[in-house]
């Protein structure tokens, strides 16, 4: 239930403020530098020859928007949340004006499915910058591209920075990088996110849809940095549609990589920062399997993607041995296997935890000395499967019309494109990925527990 709805909100207050003395009394108290601390090494990252309070503050929105999505669990009945947020910024007036408030509030309000109100008060004292700012040698930067540890990541990245060369920056947002990368000898800008959230007792909701507004406010605050005009989104036509259009059981759809979002967020960015940025989706019609063997006619399989990860469990979840793995069984994961099928490639069976899906039996396909079986893996598993079986049966064209008619409106919109070409590109793209999930499952053997829970066998 989106938060559009008629039915009453559950209201969340929180008071973002930089002394814990400003809260108001019944606000739930978000303290910077308390509940959201800075790296002084990434945060130097972002900071150039001189410091501008508009990317601190924007780094703050970004941490509360994080803060307020945690903290506050999902009713089982309901999706929405209303949340009232005070926030402290050098220049409250900036950000409290409509042309700026508005795009924010509509961004926020598609990407998470709640209703957000936010207010911006002025801080207590201005912030003192750290240290002393990196020089970065930017000059005649064209494009920035978020790089986390991901597959599409590392493709995507990897095919534009043999097109651009020194014009496209790569912005890191993976949770496990490197302090102060180092390339070709010199020091590299946009080392990782610079805040860590907490939320005192454990995030208590955890579909984080705001996820997307936290590396797409990193990647426009590096592109207004930079003098970049362009955003590279490197997700590919599965990732960044599939969870839109088939959203798990009566959730509310996904568009944390959906151009929907980006458009609005697009302008959100440009009305605060004065510019003139986009996004680009350059495979948004391509599968991830496609990209992936584009990136291995450029390069040649040198292994390097292989180290990439897609899975989103951690390793308290996913450690055998103490040897931290992918759990080989989640949408992600399976998505992960069946792409690298598509591109005639192999990964070691270790790579995950369940190292053969081909086993008749969910639990005999993982690991012998995996000792953390629960409930809740053979869901996650089941879901997975379902999700891309049920992608792949949308490439029929009798399936689902009001449901890829939808994304197709709402494509052409953000995309600017002719109705008529988006609804081919889209059933080109369901098309290629029902012949590489059959052809996937198919190559697991009929006895396979992906192929029981599967119709495309």
């Amino acid at each position: 239930m989106s938060a559009t709805d008629t039915i009453p909100l559950r209201q969340v207050n929180v008071d973002v403020v930089d002394e814990p003395t400003r809260a108001g009394a019944n606000w739930t108290a978000c303290v910077i530098d308390q509940d959201i601390r800075f790296s002084a090494e990434h945060l130097l990252s972002f900071a150039f020859a001189n410091f501008e309070p508009i990317v601190f503050d924007t780094l703050v929105v970004a941490a509360a928007i994080e803060f307020c999505d945690r903290i506050a669990p999902r009713s089982s009945k309901m999706w929405g949340r209303e949340f009232v947020v005070r926030i402290a910024v050098h220049d409250p007036a900036r950000w409290n004006d409509s042309s700026i408030a508005n795009p924010l509030h509509e961004t926020l309000n598609l990407l998470t499915g709640d209703k957000w109100n936010l207010v911006f008060v002025r801080r207590a004292r201005d912030y003192q910058a750290i240290g002393q700012s990196h020089l970065f040698s930017l000059d005649g930067v064209n494009a920035v591209i978020a790089f986390s540890e991901g597959l599409d990541s590392k493709a995507v990245s990897g095919l534009f920075s043999r097109e651009m060369g020194n014009s496209l920056v790569r912005v890191r947002v993976g949770e496990k990088l490197k302090k102060y990368p180092v390339e070709e000898g010199r020091r590299v800008p946009f080392t990782g996110i610079p805040y860590s959230v907490t939320t005192g007792d454990g995030h208590k909701e955890t579909s984080f849809r705001s996820r997307g507004f936290k590396f797409a406010s990193v990647s426009g605050l590096a592109a207004y940095l930079t003098g970049a005009r362009e955003i590279i989104m490197t997700e590919s036509g599965q990732g960044a549609l599939g969870p839109a259009l088939l959203p798990v059981g009566q959730g509310y759809p996904d568009y944390r990589n959906h151009p929907l979002f980006t458009i609005r967020m697009a302008k959100f960015l440009n009305a605060l920062f004065g510019t003139s940025l986009s996004f680009r989706f350059p495979r948004l019609w391509s599968t991830k399997g496609a990209t992936l063997a584009a990136y291995i006619r450029e390069y040649g399989d040198q292994g390097e993607w292989r180290q990439t990860r897609s899975c989103w469990q951690g390793p308290r979840q996913m450690s055998t041995n103490g040897d931290f793995r992918q759990c080989g069984i989640c949408a992600a994961c399976m998505l992960r296997r069946q792409s690298v099928h598509a591109a005639g490639l192999t990964e070691m069976a270790n790579t995950y935890v369940w190292e053969n899906i081909s086993a008749h039996d969910f639990e005999q396909g993982a690991s012998g000395s995996f000792a953390k079986m629960t409930p809740a893996l053979r869901e996650y598993a089941v879901a997975g499967t379902l999700h891309l079986d049920h992608l792949a049966a949308m490439a029929d064209n009798n399936a689902e019309k009001h449901v890829k008619a939808r994304l197709a409106a709402e494509l052409s919109e953000a995309l600017g494109q002719p109705l008529d070409d988006v609804r081919q590109l889209l059933a080109n793209l369901l098309s290629a990925h029902a012949a590489e999930w059959k052809a996937f499952v198919n190559s697991l053997g009929p006895g396979s527990f992906v192929a029981g829970w599967a119709s495309a066998a």
